[in-house]
């Protein structure tokens, strides 16, 4: 969980830092992201983080269902890393669930991970863009 050491992190991932697991996770989601969606990925992963900061996870993770195709896969892959991270269900409707029935101060190590994992996916997924 966030309350992790350092050195309690490295142990539990290998070798890897919790912020490396956050790059290596954003940087193949972006990827697959990219492939299936070309720039519209990049540009819903750039202005992402600004969304959650202005309506909240809840409501964004529910507009971004609502909208489904791309926008779905964006999520899905947000709610896969917050699986990782916080132990969070990977579907849409348990994720949601589990939101409304957290405590408070789960729901925003929750928000804080969601932002740490975005500020990754947003720098990433140009970068695999120009690969690609």
């Amino acid at each position: 969980m966030a309350t992790l050491t350092l050195k309690q992190d490295k142990a539990a991932s290998g070798k890897q830092t919790l912020e490396q697991r956050r790059a290596t996770h954003a940087w193949a989601k972006a990827k697959a992201g990219i492939a299936q969606h070309q720039k519209d990925y990049v540009n819903d992963a750039k202005g992402l983080p600004a969304l959650i900061m202005n309506s909240g996870l809840m409501q964004v993770m529910a507009f971004l269902h609502g909208k489904g195709g791309r926008h779905e896969v964006l999520a899905s892959h947000l709610r896969d890393w917050l699986q990782q991270a916080q132990g969070t269900p990977p579907d849409f409707e348990a994720f949601m669930q589990h939101l409304l029935n957290a405590q408070p101060t789960e729901f925003q190590a929750i928000t804080a991970e969601a932002f740490a994992w975005l500020r990754w996916l947003r720098q990433m997924a140009p970068a695999a863009a120009r690969e690609v």
